[in-house]
């Protein structure tokens, strides 16, 4: 596994093998992905059913929000699928240029 940090903020951090979300579990808890365990990663524009006001938890039954208090104020929400798994995540970061950027260049968008 690499250590070489991509990008990192409060809320993920993105290594060359690996995506970590800091408050995935409530109160407190990350959860750390293999990047090729990503089938592919979706940009969407923030709106009620696509997750802007979902804080953390459930956003529908098969997408999973880790904690980001900041979330309605945001201009995109991500929506990673999985490869082989059923549940999706659903994710914001601190700069969501940056993140597209590197998503983008591991051809995950």
């Amino acid at each position: 596994m690499s250590v070489d940090i991509l990008y990192s903020d409060r809320l993920i951090e993105i290594s060359a093998d690996t995506i970590l979300f800091r408050r995935y579990y409530f109160p407190v808890g990350a959860k750390r992905l293999k990047l090729s365990d990503i089938e592919r990663i979706v940009v969407r524009t923030p709106t009620f059913t696509t997750g802007k006001y979902r804080l953390q938890g459930n956003g529908g039954p098969r997408t999973w929000f880790p904690m980001d208090r900041q979330r309605p104020h945001r201009s995109k929400i991500f929506v990673m699928i999985l490869r082989n798994k059923w549940r999706r995540i659903g994710f914001t970061v601190e700069d969501e240029d940056a993140v597209e950027r590197i998503l983008r260049e591991r051809q995950l968008l």
